[in-house]
């Protein structure tokens, strides 16, 4: 029997074939309907077709009874304060590997926004932005705050933001994220890297970095890095962009000198001291938030500006993150 397909709130069926033409143009018509195929039997199993409905990311029942459990404690009220402070961290990654001309070069980077779940948070890391100083920003996926249907508030908040970022900008798609918010992030100036490379430079400078991106390595599992790489000189220093660590082995073995991510929100509800009760990522513990290093890669999981959920953070603060890349001599 034919089964209905979960409509899409925020467009027509032409406009969703209007905009895999333009993704299978450039992605290729098998990653392209692939990545969409799977996001629709994701929605199914959200909606309770199929056998395999129950997936406690799918449980949003148990979401609200969590959120009624912490206003029972009385935790609520204080987790959603501390949700909606962003702080500024700074990070210095120092490499032998770095062109010396282009030494100082500094990425913003913001993660997990999920709009429609953290607009104070949104609008606080809005504000801190406009102190800052950075050659290019890059956005680690996770702009939607559910993991189906509709994608427009999501947009709109990334608009919002963008007028307030000063420099070209880069993301990659999280699992929260659909294909088909691609076409228009790029119509608001945010290059989405799709398994991709970018070239960077400073004017009078012909020295290059590289930047790679991947589709959603987590849930969607469409990575492709192979095909990202193909084209940086072996020689050159790179950067990957993955909306999560878990494929740090991958990036290393690939020979990135960077690899920034986010997804895990660092636990978002920690112990004192940033313990986390739980990682959404099979990854080292010591790779949840903040630096790490495996073998020559050095990496960086951000904790994200947004909260998945609920909307509270406990002994985890939110942030947004001024990366800066120095050469040094060996």
């Amino acid at each position: 029997m034919h089964q209905e397909e979960p409509a899409n709130p925020d467009m027509t069926g032409e406009e969703v074939e209007h905009a895999l033409v333009a993704l299978e143009a450039r992605m290729g018509r098998t990653h392209a309907r692939l990545r969409l195929g799977i996001e629709r039997d994701h929605e199914a199993w959200v909606f309770g077709q199929g056998l395999n409905f129950f997936h406690i990311e799918n449980w949003y029942s148990g979401h609200s009874l969590f959120r009624k459990f912490l206003k029972a404690t009385g935790l609520y009220w204080i987790g959603r304060r501390n949700a909606a402070r962003v702080l500024v961290r700074k990070n210095i990654i120092s490499s032998s590997r770095m062109p010396q001309d282009l030494s100082g070069f500094s990425v913003l980077q913001i993660s997990d926004l999920h709009v429609e779940l953290s607009q104070e948070a949104l609008e606080q890391a809005a504000s801190v932005i406009e102190a800052l100083t950075y050659d290019i920003c890059v956005l680690t996926g996770d702009f939607r705050a559910l993991t189906y249907g509709a994608h427009q508030a999501a947009l709109s908040g990334v608009e919002a933001l963008g007028r307030r970022i000063r420099s070209p900008m880069y993301a990659v798609l999280g699992n929260h994220d659909t294909i088909l918010m691609v076409p228009e992030l790029e119509r608001i100036g945010v290059r989405v890297l799709l398994n991709e490379w970018v070239a960077l430079a400073r004017d009078g400078c012909d020295d290059r970095l590289y930047m790679a991106g991947v589709d959603d390595a987590h849930y969607f599992r469409a990575d492709n890095l192979e095909k990202a790489v193909a084209g940086i000189p072996d020689d050159a220093f790179s950067i990957l962009l993955s909306h999560t660590p878990e494929i740090y082995r991958h990036a290393a073995h690939c020979a990135f000198d960077v690899m920034l991510c986010g997804h895990t929100h660092g636990g978002q509800i920690c112990l004192p001291g940033g313990i986390p009760l739980k990682l959404n990522a099979v990854i080292p513990r010591s790779f949840g938030a903040g630096p790490w290093r495996y073998g020559g890669l050095r990496g960086y999981t951000s904790t994200g500006v947004g909260t998945s959920i609920a909307t509270v953070r406990f002994n985890c603060p939110a942030e947004i993150t001024l990366h800066t890349l120095q050469a040094v001599q060996d």
